[in-house]
């Protein structure tokens, strides 16, 4: 096997002696040919080297500065809250706010939930009915919005 390998080296050794110096004179043009770009185009290189430097922490910089810094932690926990087991009807402060039936029974509604509309279909009532009766509600307890009047109603025992 070595001795195949001699003949044939023998045999082609001035193919192989120009193939190689040719590499090396390819090579070295090309290492020249770089060299030129290099030294003709220096300004332009470094102008790029510059831009592409700036552009990529122009672009880290606008990802690390909208990235919200503040994390949201959901903390789940169990409130007891007391229901007292019997309600009573506080008949002196209804009679003390002057509050009749009908403004009883629109705050009851209230209270479930539903919208004016739904209480003038519950009530037969017209729209503006109910809202008049929202009003003098407000008024009387001398609260501004269906929540406080509802919770302020809860609190003083004049509603369930």
């Amino acid at each position: 096997m070595l001795s195949f390998i001699i003949n044939w080296f023998r045999t082609y050794k001035t193919v192989i002696i120009y193939g190689i110096s040719l590499a090396i004179l390819l090579f070295f043009l090309k290492w020249l040919e770089l060299r030129y770009i290099l030294f003709d185009h220096s300004l332009e290189i470094y102008i790029g080297t510059i831009a592409f430097i700036f552009t990529s922490l122009g672009i880290w910089l606008a990802l690390k500065l909208s990235k919200p810094k503040t994390k949201t932690i959901i903390v789940e926990k169990e409130i007891f809250i007391e229901k007292k087991e019997s309600f009573q009807l506080n008949e002196s402060l209804i009679n003390k706010f002057e509050l009749s039936t009908r403004e009883l029974e629109i705050l009851n509604l209230m209270a479930k939930g539903n919208s004016n509309q739904e209480i003038a279909d519950i009530i037969f009532v017209s729209l503006s009915t109910v809202k008049t009766h929202n009003q003098n509600i407000f008024e009387k307890l001398d609260v501004r919005r269906r929540t406080q009047a509802i919770e302020k109603a809860k609190r003083l025992q004049i509603i369930a």
